[in-house]
């Protein structure tokens, strides 16, 4: 009975690690890596060309937590430099690899 359970656990353990690994959306700015969030409002697309062309490196500020995430893809989401943003793909550690980008309605203040 007791390896019947301890079976039944590490399958479930294991169709649960699978069914995180895909793809999720989240909601946010791209910005650059040197200002970050602080340049996660509406606004902010100029100061965030600039700092690219200075040598920063594009990154997806999180609206729900703030997080920072870094764009393993960058390409994809040049159109949208400063943009408020959906955004689909999976997330590993610090980096977010992005499926699909859409713009997403700007935010409004509180």
């Amino acid at each position: 009975m007791k390896i019947r359970f301890a079976t039944i656990l590490i399958v479930a353990l294991f169709a649960s690690a699978f069914a995180f690994a895909g793809d999720a959306s989240w909601t946010g700015y791209i910005t650059d890596s040197k200002c970050g969030a602080k340049a996660a409002h509406e606004g902010a697309a100029e100061c965030t060309v600039k700092c690219i062309k200075e040598g920063a490196k594009y990154v997806f500020v999180n609206d729900a937590d703030k997080k920072v995430y870094t764009i393993a893809d960058p390409d994809k989401v040049a159109a949208h430099a400063g943009h408020h943003v959906s955004v689909k793909g999976s997330v590993e550690g610090d980096t977010l690899t992005v499926a699909s980008i859409d713009m997403a309605p700007a935010k409004t203040s509180k």
